[in-house]
C-alpha cells in the first residue's frame, strides 16, 4: 500500500510516493513551475495559479500506480488566490513574497495597521480591498494548496486546516478563529476533504508543519530547515512569545514555535552570485562550479575574525533592516574568510532565534537543500548548536509530511506517533 504527497513550492512542484509500511520514498518527481508573472509594481510578487495546478495534476497522475491509500497536499504558506462561487480561481496567486503590506497606509503600513506582516494573506486582502483590487466575482480566498484540494475533490469552497489558517495572519491559535472577516470552514483535525479518482484526499496543511511532521521524530529535538529562507522550529505544549518568533498551530493540540530567517540559504547564494559576477569577466562558470570553489575557500580558511550579519532581507518585524560585514582588517579581507563568515552568520541568526524560544532541545535535525548540498554549513551548525546534525534520508520533506498526514486522516495510522515510525536519518 502507498500514499502520495504533493508539495506546491514557491518555484517548483514536488510529488512523492511513500511505502505505508516503511515510509520509504518509492518514487518522486519535482518540476519547476515557472509560474511567476511579471508585474510593473516593484512590491508585487504574483504567480499564475492555473500553471501550478496543471503541473500538480500532471505530476499526481503520473504517480498514481497500483494501490494508493491516500493523497496529502501541502505548499507555500501565507499567499492567497481568490475564487468565485463555482470554486474557480479569479486572481493571480499573491505569494508570501508579495510586499504590498509594506506600502504606506495612514502614517504607517498596511501590515502594521493590522498588526501583522506583509505577504500574509489577510494583509494582502486588506490592501486589495482598500484599493479596489478584489475581483468582482470573488467570494473567498485560500492558499494555493487549499485550492488544489478544491480542484481534486470538486469543492466550491475550501476546508482550511488551522496550520494554513494561521499562516494568513490575524488568527487566534488558542481559539482557532480569525480576528478578521473570514467565512470558510476551519478544522484542527486530521480530516479527509473528498476523493480523487476514488482515492481519499486529506485537507491541505502548511509546508512548515508538513516538513516538521516528516523529519522530527523526537519532540525533544529541534529542526532547522534551510532553503531560500530558513527556519528553526520546535514542538511545544504551550505558546511562546518573542519579537522574532511565531507560534503556529501543530497537530494533536500542540504548537510549533518558529523563528524564520528571511534570507536563509539565499545569503550563501548571494555570495555565490557575487563571485560569479567577478569570474564571468574572464570565463563562464556554472553555479555548481562556483559552489565547489567556495567549498575549497572554506577549507583553506579554518577560522575567521570577520563578522557577517546575514539579515540581508530584513526580518518580519523590521523589513528595512540590512545585513552587514564587520571587523574587516587587512589580514581577514579575503574570499575564504568571507565565505566562512557568511555561513557562520547564517548559523548565528538561527541560533539567536532558537535562544529566544527559551526551551532547550537535546538533538538537532536539519533538512532542506541548503543543508544537504553544503557539508561545510552542516559542520558549522553542529559546532554552533553543540549537537550532531541528523539529516532525514528522504529528500522531499514537505511532500512526505503531507502523505503521512493523509494516512492518519484516512485511518491507516492511528496517530502522529505511529506515523513517525517511518522517519529515518542518515
Amino acid at each position: 500500500m502507498k500514499a502520495i504527497g504533493i508539495d506546491l513550492g514557491t518555484t517548483s512542484v514536488c510529488g512523492a510516493v511513500i511505502d505505508v509500511n516503511t515510509g520509504e520514498v518509492l518514487k518522486s518527481r519535482t518540476e519547476s513551475s515557472n509560474a511567476f508573472v511579471c508585474s510593473d509594481k516593484a512590491y508585487e510578487k504574483i504567480q499564475d495559479p492555473k500553471k501550478i495546478i496543471c503541473l500538480a495534476l500532471e505530476i499526481l497522475n503520473s504517480l498514481i500506480d497500483g494501490e494508493v491509500a491516500s493523497i496529502g497536499v501541502t505548499g507555500q504558506m501565507h499567499g492567497i488566490v481568490y475564487f468565485d462561487k463555482e470554486g474557480a480561481a479569479v486572481s493571480p496567486l499573491y505569494t508570501w513574497q508579495d510586499g504590498r503590506g509594506n506600502e504606506l497606509y495612514k502614517n504607517t503600513t498596511y501590515a502594521k495597521h493590522l498588526g501583522s506582516f506583509s505577504g500574509y494573506g489577510n494583509v494582502t486582502d486588506f490592501y486589495n480591498r482598500e484599493n479596489g483590487l478584489v475581483p468582482k466575482t470573488a467570494v473567498g480566498y485560500c492558499t494555493i494548496h487549499d485550492y488544489l484540494v478544491m480542484k481534486l475533490c470538486g469543492l466550491k469552497r475550501p476546508i482550511i486546516h488551522s496550520s494554513d489558517a494561521a499562516s494568513l495572519g490575524l488568527y487566534d491559535i488558542t481559539k482557532n478563529v480569525f480576528n478578521y472577516p473570514f467565512s470558510d470552514e476551519i478544522t484542527t483535525d486530521y480530516r479527509i476533504a473528498g476523493t480523487y479518482k476514488g482515492i481519499r484526499v486529506s485537507v491541505a496543511i502548511g509546508d512548515n508543519q508538513a516538513s516538521v511532521f516528516s523529519t522530527l521524530k523526537d519532540e525533544n529535538d529541534l529542526l532547522i530547515n534551510v532553503g531560500t529562507g530558513s527556519q528553526v522550529s520546535i514542538i511545544s505544549d504551550k505558546v511562546v512569545s518573542g519579537e522574532n518568533l511565531e507560534t503556529r498551530p501543530y497537530f494533536e493540540n500542540k504548537f510549533l514555535i518558529v523563528g524564520a530567517a528571511l534570507c536563509g540559504g539565499r545569503a550563501y547564494s548571494m555570495l555565490k552570485n557575487f563571485y560569479k559576477e567577478v569570474l564571468c569577466f574572464t570565463k563562464d562558470f556554472s553555479d555548481e562550479k562556483i559552489y565547489e570553489i567556495m567549498g575549497k575557500m572554506i577549507e583553506k580558511a579554518k577560522s575567521t575574525t570577520l563578522s557577517v550579519d546575514t539579515r540581508f532581507a530584513g526580518t518580519r518585524k523590521n523589513p528595512a533592516l540590512c545585513g552587514s560585514i564587520r571587523n574587516i582588517t587587512t589580514e581577514n579581507f579575503n574570499c575564504g574568510e568571507l565565505t566562512r563568515a557568511t555561513l557562520c552568520g547564517m548559523s548565528t541568526e538561527l541560533y539567536d532565534l532558537y535562544s529566544e524560544m527559551g526551551q532547550r532541545r537535546s538533538g538537532l535535525v536539519a533538512s532542506g537543500n541548503g543543508i544537504r548540498k553544503n557539508p561545510y554549513f552542516v559542520k558549522i551548525l553542529s559546532e554552533k548548536f553543540g549537537a550532531q546534525v541528523k539529516i532525514p534520508t528522504h529528500l522531499e520533506e514537505a511532500a512526505v509530511g503531507a502523505a503521512l498526514f493523509s494516512l492518519i486522516s484516512a485511518g491507516i495510522f492511528k496517530n502522529e506517533a505511529e506515523a513517525k515510525r517511518c522517519i529515518r536519518y542518515s
